[in-house]
């Protein structure tokens, strides 16, 4: 059993993430951070769910470059194969749900 407070999570670097749980190869991880990410696709589902701060996040629709402003309790669900980056405006923490080891 464990309470965590998102709100006190503080990385050392950008995109530091703590490990809430592994669950059966599915890990959840609370991330921090004040940089942008990399352009990536994950090696499978993700769910970001943005918990503080603001995240722009930017994918790809048929070559397309979209985007679309995150706020607290908002979620972006990346299916198989959706490439995408997250640019945070600010501080940000997250709560990132994918496949062990997925980038």
């Amino acid at each position: 059993m464990e309470i965590v407070k998102s709100k006190e999570f503080l990385g050392e670097k950008p995109w530091a993430s703590k490990l809430i749980a592994n669950m059966d190869g599915i890990t959840i991880k609370l991330h921090w951070t004040n940089e942008p990410y990399v352009w990536h696709i994950n090696d499978g589902q993700e769910v970001f769910a943005v918990l503080d701060g603001s995240v722009e996040m930017f994918y790809k629709v048929g070559g397309q470059t979209e985007s679309a402003l995150l706020g607290p309790g908002d979620i972006f669900y990346a299916s198989a194969g959706t490439e995408h980056v997250a640019h945070p405006i600010g501080e940000a923490r997250i709560l990132v749900i994918e496949a062990e080891g997925s980038i």
